[in-house]
């Protein structure tokens, strides 16, 4: 198993309970640079990779597929760890090596465990309440949203579709242990409060 794990914004205070936990179960840690491997050492000795920061896409496949087979034997027999700033699943680089693993080693399963990531640090770090809708962007256009608080899934998914989404998953009660997470035609009519919605074009 390879398990992304989201290290937060850089400081080690902001560590989730469950980080540290799974920092000191893992079979293996291993990090991407030096912030990260700063926030892993207390808990464990990591594993640092290569991972450039270049546009050069042939260096930045080559070194995937490098960090994969480093990763690979340790994920094959036990718990491989990949510590990343913020959280693994926005604007990381865990999903590409998720992607070459998955071509190389194709019997690994991976998942993530969430961080505070910069877009909800940067709130806090500024003092800035957000309390409406927002765009997160890198610069590109998106074809992507993300609704809170959807009540009426159903109903919210037939507007979406008349504006070109085509994609949707809903999660009700994340991270409770009574959570669902329904995908496009299995969406109930009806949702907990506590309810987010992803939607893709």
């Amino acid at each position: 198993m390879l398990l992304g794990l989201g290290l937060g914004p850089g400081n080690p205070e902001l560590l989730t309970l469950r980080a540290v936990r799974l920092l000191k179960e893992a079979d293996a840690v291993f990090v991407p640079g030096r912030i990260a491997r700063d926030l892993v050492v207390p808990y464990r000795k990591p594993v640092m990779l290569d991972f450039p920061m270049t546009d050069d896409e042939t260096r930045i496949r080559h070194c995937l597929k490098e960090n994969a087979k480093k990763i690979a034997p340790v994920a094959e027999k036990g718990l491989a760890v990949f510590g990343i700033l913020g959280d693994p699943n926005f604007f990381s680089t865990f999903s590409r090596l998720c992607a070459v693993i998955a071509e190389t080693h194709p019997g690994i399963e991976y998942r993530t465990e969430p961080g505070i990531s910069s877009i909800t640090a940067f709130a806090a770090a500024a003092g800035i309440p957000v309390n409406e809708g927002f765009t997160v962007s890198d610069g590109t256009m998106s074809d992507t949203r993300i609704l809170l608080k959807v009540r009426r899934p159903r109903e919210r998914v037939c507007q979406l579709r008349a504006e070109g989404y085509r994609e949707f998953v809903l999660v009700e009660r994340m991270f409770f242990a009574d959570m669902k997470v329904y995908r496009d035609e299995d969406l109930p009519e009806k949702s907990d409060y506590m309810s987010v919605l992803y939607a893709r074009k």
